[in-house]
C-alpha cells in the first residue's frame, strides 16, 4: 500500500474491529476519518449479489462527473475486469479479509491516472455479506480531472491482507499529505513553474 488515504482508513478499520473479523457499520464515525472522506465510500450488498454505492466521497463523484450514490459499483468498472472484481469482492465478503488493488482511470484521449483501491468488510446488525467500506484514492490529479468524466475504471493487481499483515500495514506511519509534490499536470502546451507549494501555470495574459 502506497497511498496515505488507504493507509489511514486501514488503521482506523483495524482499530475498530479489535478481536473481531470486521467492525459494525454503526461503529464507523465519519468525524474520525474526515481527512479521507473525500476518497471513501460504503457499499450495500443485497441477497442477490447486487452491490450499490450507499455513500460516496466527493473526489470519486468528481472523477465520474456525477453523483454516484445509489448506482451499481459494478458499473464503474470495465467489462473485461469484472471477473477479477467479482473475485476481489468475494474475498472481502466470504473471507472477511481486506483487499487492496491498483486501478486506472482515463478520460477519452487523455493521460490516465493511477489509483489505489482498498475494500474492507463490515458487519451490519451482526450480519456479514451486507456492507463494505472502501477507499479509491488517486496518486495524482491529472489536468482533465473535474472537466471530463473518466471512462470505466481498469482493475490492476490485487492482494488480500491477512490479519497479521493487516496489523503490519496499519501500524506503518505515512505522511499527512496523500499527494506527491508535483500534484497537478499543466494542460498540453502550457508552461508551469513551482513556487513553494504552489504550481503556477502560465495563462494567455
Amino acid at each position: 500500500m502506497k497511498h496515505s488515504s488507504t493507509q489511514a482508513l486501514l488503521r482506523y478499520w483495524n482499530a475498530l474491529r479489535g478481536d473481531r473479523s470486521a467492525p459494525e457499520r454503526n461503529d464507523v464515525d465519519p468525524t474520525e476519518i474526515r481527512s479521507v472522506l473525500i476518497d471513501t465510500f460504503i457499499l450495500d450488498v443485497d441477497r442477490t449479489g447486487a452491490c450499490d454505492l450507499r455513500l460516496v466521497g466527493d473526489r470519486t463523484n468528481c472523477l465520474f462527473l456525477k453523483e454516484l450514490k445509489g448506482t451499481s459499483f459494478w458499473d464503474l468498472w470495465a467489462e473485461e475486469d469484472r471477473d477479477d472484481l467479482d473475485l476481489l469482492l468475494s474475498t472481502v465478503l466470504d473471507e472477511a479479509m481486506p483487499v487492496v488493488a491498483g486501478a486506472r482511470a482515463a478520460a477519452y484521449g487523455r493521460k490516465p491516472v493511477d489509483l489505489e483501491l482498498l475494500i474492507l468488510p463490515l458487519r451490519h446488525n451482526g450480519r456479514t455479506h451486507s456492507r463494505m467500506l472502501g477507499c479509491l484514492a488517486p496518486h495524482s490529479i491529472p489536468s482533465w480531472f473535474g472537466l471530463l468524466p473518466t471512462s470505466p475504471l481498469g482493475l490492476g493487481s490485487m492482494r488480500a491482507l491477512h490479519p497479521e499483515r493487516c496489523l503490519d500495514e496499519a501500524a506503518h506511519e505515512w505522511p499527512e499529505n496523500p499527494m506527491p509534490p508535483d500534484l497537478y499536470e499543466p494542460f498540453e502546451g502550457q508552461l508551469a513553474t513551482r513556487r513553494g507549494h504552489l504550481l503556477v501555470i502560465d495563462g494567455d495574459r
